[in-house]
């Protein structure tokens, strides 16, 4: 195996760690949110809300926090294909559809993520939720 392929690896396993933190970054986050809003949830549906709702809404802020960190990330990913260049000259990260790529990648990650905690909260039993404070 050359350096380059090494290299290449590397930064693979490096690129896949990170989508591996982000989604239990995301994961973690939404459960954390969905926890702390059963009650209000519990209310939602025992007015009348039905479980897609809920799990519209928690898809939703899922999905708001992903593009707001990928506009974030992508702004300040803008200045670093000069400064990989200098690390590893091997590296062809100038192509304009690696960013493509990389946002398709993190919003489909932030769905994967988000999706197990909002169908958790779509379940919620509205007389469970409203005894439990």
């Amino acid at each position: 195996m050359t350096s380059t392929q090494t290299n290449t690896n590397r930064w693979q396993a490096f690129a896949l760690l990170a989508v591996i933190l982000s989604a239990i970054g995301i994961y973690g986050l939404i459960a954390y949110s969905v926890s702390q809003r059963t009650h209000e949830i519990g209310i939602r549906m025992a007015l009348g809300a039905r479980s897609e709702d809920v799990l519209r809404m928690v898809l939703r802020e899922g999905l708001r926090l992903a593009l707001i960190g990928g506009t974030a990330g992508l702004v300040l990913a803008l200045p670093l294909p000069s400064v990989f260049a200098a690390i590893s000259p091997d590296l062809h990260n100038r192509e304009p559809w690696l960013y493509i790529v990389v946002a398709i990648t993190i919003l489909a990650v932030a769905v994967l993520a988000t999706y197990l905690p909002a169908r958790r909260a779509a379940r919620i039993d509205p007389m469970h939720a409203l005894r439990q404070e």
